[in-house]
């Protein structure tokens, strides 16, 4: 019963914020943050790696906003002045594994629940308000799903990649698979990555799982209820994006319901909110449906152009709160098109309807373990 109210009340309070952004709320924007629909969330997490050290190949929507990070690392716009030291170099994509060495490779693209954000051991390179993601595509946690996968495979590093990226939405992940870089900046998400090593990943694998789509829903609506409480929701959400309610303890419920209660929201503010958690979420999961529809099949296409022989799953999702109708009816209707495009592109479906999660939305240990082993059963079908 404590679970059934604990769904309610995180979903109230923002327990989808968890599922879509990285929880990356540790530390106050800098001035080198950009204007952004719901920047006084948290620090502008803008992810860029293995673009050349010229701002003149990324593209000029971003232009001015943007850290690279490689061997040197530049500042440009007007948010330049000391550069911060160098983070480490983006991971190299890998040699083409001998066939003598029996192993498959591996690839897991999706968002932050591929990634293994909430699980100890999560792998990135901070610099100011800026993340590499690059180290954790072989330095992703022991108890995540890709490295379930890799035990029971007996993969090592080299053949088990996790290129999640947290934020992640399917407009996204297609210009990573077919260009190795986002075309412009996500706004609502914070985000921008550039990693064109993707390509190379990609021709080298045997087999891809694809787990996108959640943050298509999850991101705008975390933006309607900033936007509905003039921020007022800000600390909340950043606790929960932060980790700090992961553990489902009686402390952590009483902790946010106190956080919860405790906005003081006018009328307006309150009625407003209303209609973000009800009509004004219909509306953001009706859109999101609209662009996983659009976008999931290019996605496949983009990879199957570059690696016709290699094996695609696509992974259904899972609902972190099963008791609200608007979202169980967009997760099912997420869920019925990815077996349908799966059938009809002749990829693999792999459901994860049972997957266990902790308050933050992401998968517990035990969850991850679970999306693990169904894509392992899936392996090969």
């Amino acid at each position: 019963m404590k679970k059934r109210i604990l769904s309610l009340l995180l979903a109230a309070a923002m327990l989808l914020a968890a599922a879509p952004l990285a929880a990356f709320a540790d530390s106050p924007a800098s001035e080198a943050t950009i204007g952004i629909i719901g920047g006084a969330d948290g620090p502008t997490a803008i992810y860029v790696s293995g673009a050349d050290e010229t701002v003149s190949d990324v593209p000029e929507a971003v232009q001015g906003d943007i850290m690279l990070i490689g061997e040197e690392t530049a500042l440009t716009g007007e948010a330049a002045g000391e550069a911060p030291a160098p983070a480490e170099s983006p991971a190299e994509a890998p040699e083409a594994a001998p066939e003598e060495d029996g192993q498959l490779t591996y690839l897991a693209f999706g968002d932050s629940i591929a990634a293994g954000v909430g699980l100890d051991g999560f792998n990135y390179t901070p610099a100011e308000i800026f993340y590499d993601i690059s180290p954790n595509f072989k330095g992703y946690p022991d108890t995540s799903y890709v490295s379930y996968v890799a035990e029971m495979l007996g993969l090592d590093r080299d053949h088990a990649l996790d290129l999640g990226l947290p934020a992640l939405m399917t407009k996204d992940l297609l210009e990573m698979v077919r260009d190795g870089q986002m075309s412009e900046f996500n706004q609502p998400a914070g985000t921008y990555y550039a990693y064109p090593e993707f390509l190379d990943y990609i021709k080298q694998a045997d087999v891809i799982s694809i787990q996108i789509g959640m943050n298509d829903a999850m991101v705008p609506f975390v933006v309607s209820i900033g936007n509905a409480t003039n921020w007022k929701s800000e600390q909340l959400a950043n606790t929960i994006v932060s980790g700090g309610y992961r553990d489902m303890t009686w402390d952590n419920f009483v902790k946010m319901a106190q956080q919860l209660f405790g906005l003081r929201l006018t009328m307006k503010e309150t009625s407003d909110l209303f209609y973000a958690l009800t009509t004004g979420a219909a509306q953001v999961c009706n859109t999101a449906y609209d662009n996983v529809a659009a976008y999931l099949p290019q996605i496949v296409e983009a990879i199957r152009a570059q690696n016709p022989d290699a094996q695609i799953l696509l992974l259904g999702c899972y609902n972190p709160v099963p008791l609200l109708w608007t979202w169980s009816n967009f997760f099912n209707r997420y869920n019925r098109f990815v077996r349908d495009l799966a059938e009809q592109t002749g990829c693999t479906y792999v459901a994860i309807p049972r997957t266990k999660t902790a308050n933050d939305g992401h998968p517990t240990t035990a969850g991850h373990k679970y999306i693990a082993q169904q894509i392992v059963e899936a392996i090969g079908q």
